[in-house]
């Protein structure tokens, strides 16, 4: 007997779609028509050929991907893309502008200055990260190799709803907590990449979308595994790739498809994160963090008159079936992360235990 599911607020490994955890679990001792699970077949097998290849037609079509892009699935996280970025893309003449949002923009950039020139073109971390720069606070460099941009930050609550003005310069996005969250115009894009864990996929998977033009960028020296190119012209198969988490990505990219794609999801996301924001604004019980106009449909971020409430929040919240409420370690306070596979019930379920709790210590 399958034991009863929680709602799953955690902010990555974040909430599957339960269709495709029950395909995996019917068919993970044997894939259909293979004999094995998709645990043991070689990552050069044709049913991993299949597999591959579907996910990433699949992604192409959801987003639209140009024929002029190629669709990697590389393994260390966002984390690793910090350093695999500027050491693909930044000459040593050149600057690398960095769009600082929050914590995770922070650290690519603490990386990035270990590889190169960097330039800070804006920052909102005087106040708190709660909110998203205007345009004409930007300082952007001429002749930049890059500008990079987290398009949601999962700790603040904070997203971009509109794309920053980078003149001729390759944008660079860490798309990890939105990515596939809504439509895409990958053509604004130099290079996108996002870890898999939030709306795609599990653990282990890092999607890297890169213009073809910028390979050309990937020097021979630098270490293979972190090079671009030579991952391109591998098709992601220099070495063993996670090959389960692509399977599950390709089961995910799937239900995608089957909702509608990424303009219906975009409609979906839209509701639950217009339905809790209301209740949050409802009272003065409770504090959000994030600006309004910068607020994250992804990750509801806010908090209580004083700790102990937050905490007592969080415990009664998992006694009554509701995980990972608490805020992230470096800031505290409370944060619901509603991905793609978050269900609509839940957002109705939340509100009300809210709305219980604020009754008794409001």
């Amino acid at each position: 007997m399958n034991e009863a599911r929680v709602f799953n607020f955690s902010s990555g490994p974040a909430v599957l779609p339960l269709p495709v955890l029950e395909e995996a679990q019917r068919d993970l001792v044997a894939l259909p028509g293979v004999g094995m699970s998709v645990l043991e077949i070689s990552h050069r097998s044709k049913a991993f050929d299949e597999i591959l290849a579907s996910a990433q037609a699949d992604m192409r079509a959801l987003a639209g991907i140009p024929e002029n892009y190629t669709v990697l699935f590389l393994q260390g996280g966002a984390s690793l893309q910090f350093s695999m970025v500027p050491m693909n893309l930044l000459a040593p003449s050149k600057t690398a502008d960095y769009i600082v949002t929050g914590d995770w923009g922070k650290k690519a950039l603490k990386e990035a200055k270990k590889v190169g020139t960097t330039s800070v073109a804006g920052s909102t971390e005087d106040g708190h990260f709660k909110r998203i720069p205007a345009q004409d606070e930007l300082r952007l460099t001429p002749g930049a190799a890059y500008v990079h941009m987290t398009s949601n930050n999962t700790i603040h609550g904070t997203q971009w709803h509109r794309l920053p003005d980078v003149g001729d310069a390759p944008l660079v996005c860490d798309m990890s907590s939105d990515i596939f969250s809504r439509a895409i115009d990958i053509s604004k894009y130099g290079v996108v990449y996002a870890g898999a864990q939030k709306n795609l996929g599990p653990s282990g998977v890092t999607v890297v979308i890169v213009r073809d033009d910028l390979l050309a960028r990937s020097a021979d020296t630098l270490p293979t595994m972190l090079n671009y190119r030579v991952q391109a012209e591998n098709g992601s198969r220099y070495n063993t790739p996670p090959a389960f988490g692509i399977y599950i990505l390709g089961l995910v990219l799937k239900w995608l498809k089957g909702v509608g794609g990424l303009a219906a999801v975009q409609e979906i996301n839209a509701r639950k994160a217009a339905a809790l924001y209301a209740e949050l604004d409802r009272t003065p019980f409770w504090l959000p963090h994030a600006d309004t106009d910068s607020r994250s449909q992804m990750n509801v971020t806010f908090r209580l008159s004083s700790e102990v409430l937050e905490q007592q929040f969080v415990k009664e919240a998992t006694a009554a079936g509701f995980d990972g409420l608490k805020g992230h370690r470096s800031v505290g306070g409370l944060r619901a992360s509603i991905y793609n596979a978050f269900p609509e019930e839940g957002i109705a379920a939340l509100v009300q235990f809210m709305q219980r709790f604020e009754q008794k210590n409001g």
